[in-house]
């Protein structure tokens, strides 16, 4: 399909079929991301009350997280994947609904995101799992790249169009049309269903649901850079989703005002998709070492945030944070794909999706009270030295360090 070997990947079509269903589904979601904050803020609900509302999406999604782990180890991938999306079309759809008719109480929204997070945590797992099997081993970090390609995409157009639709003509509109993208990517869906057929499980007898946790939290418990990072990123997603996403709109309205927020979400986006590129190129040797190294760069714009709230420096710091953010990101799913096995790797990102995302409810609902009682800049501050602190200490382990890329044979020509 094509000569280019940075764009091999899309030579397989259900690797096609599953990107587009990706890039569409997080086109709506990085929309509605910032417009569901503006309707919390417009239902007159204060700093805590955003932090409740998102806590009320991330607590069940962490709880069925490792319930998705297993269900993606024993199902067709691609199939609960699309009943996890056809779910989030539906409660987002009367999301929309209650916010454009003026009928949408503060609880109800926390309830219907509550549901939203339930669906989004079975369906997480298998989203995760599914490109090892998609693509031969030799492409991963070309598949990988591409996947984040997309989704730095959609993050840079996403934010700017939430926040164009909440000033125009209000945030129920961004909001349904995340629900309509949530529908259009299980749609997409079904042709990786028929072309893919490695993502169906194996139809042997499987072991109780208990017995398969207990193999998918052996395996996380002995791999020590596995766990290691996750604990590190218990502190730091806490960090991110209680500073940067809970407070972090408050404080931006306070300061360089909404839509320069969004400049500031897409300018993030930016960098990724930069990093995307590069990474699409350049082979990536130690993975960990330089994610984890890249990663550290995430507590920059919470800094400048708290400390020098301008657009330009806001707008920079966010930019280099994407290309920490993109390079870590790549750099953990190749250890994670290479290193563990196939048949158990739903559960191990969900474990790592476990215990990587448990603290975030903590951090929302934790940070909106400290952001009220000390003020939101000086939390901001603290929190992006914080940032750095945990990130960069991740260095002392040596299996974090030396964790290696595994070598693997050029694939066929299809």
């Amino acid at each position: 399909m094509t000569s280019s070997p940075s764009l091999a990947p899309l030579r397989y079509a259900a690797f096609r079929w599953y990107l587009g269903s990706r890039t569409v589904g997080l086109l709506g979601s990085t929309a509605a991301t910032v417009a569901l904050a503006f309707a919390v803020l417009d239902l007159g609900g204060s700093a805590t009350a955003l932090g409740q509302v998102l806590a009320a999406r991330t607590l069940p999604m962490v709880l069925l997280l490792l319930f998705g782990g297993v269900l993606a180890d024993r199902l067709p991938r691609a199939l609960v994947l699309q009943a996890s999306n056809v779910a989030s079309a539906l409660l987002q759809g009367v999301t929309a609904v209650l916010l454009l008719t003026g009928h949408a109480p503060l609880w109800g929204v926390v309830v219907l995101q509550a549901l939203l997070g339930a669906a989004n945590g079975v369906g997480f797992p298998a989203m995760a799992a599914m490109v090892p099997a998609l693509v031969p081993a030799a492409e991963l970090q070309r598949a990988n790249a591409l996947v984040s390609m997309s989704r730095g995409l959609t993050a840079i157009a996403g934010p700017s169009l939430g926040t164009l639709l909440v000033v125009t003509a209000g945030s129920g509109w961004a909001v349904l049309a995340d629900a309509a993208t949530w529908g259009v990517a299980a749609l997409l869906l079904v042709p990786v269903r028929r072309l893919a057929d490695v993502t169906a499980r194996p139809a042997a007898p499987r072991a109780g649901v208990v017995t398969e946790l207990r193999e998918g939290w052996d395996l996380f418990r002995s791999t020590t850079w596995l766990w290691l990072v996750v604990a590190a990123f218990g502190v730091l997603n806490a960090i991110t989703g209680g500073a940067w996403l809970t407070l972090g709109p408050a404080l931006a309205e306070r300061t360089i005002g909404r839509q320069e927020w969004g400049w500031v979400i897409s300018a993030e986006a930016v960098g990724a998709l930069v990093a995307t590129a590069v990474l699409l190129r350049v082979r990536l040797p130690r993975p960990l070492l330089l994610g984890v190294v890249a990663v550290s760069l995430l507590g920059v714009p919470l800094v400048v945030l708290g400390a020098a709230p301008h657009v330009v420096l806001l707008v920079a710091a966010a930019a280099v944070a994407g290309v920490g953010l993109e390079v870590f990101g790549m750099g953990w799913n190749l250890a994670m794909q290479e290193h563990l096995p196939e048949q158990h790797l739903s559960r191990a990102y969900s474990y790592d999706a476990l215990g990587s995302m448990v603290a975030v409810p903590v951090g929302q609902l934790l940070f909106g009270p400290l952001g009220d009682r000390f003020g939101l800049a000086p939390v901001v501050t603290a929190a992006g030295v914080l940032y750095l602190a945990v990130a960069l200490g991740l260095l002392a382990a040596r299996s974090v360090r030396t964790l290696p890329r595994v070598a693997q044979p050029e694939p066929a020509t299809v």
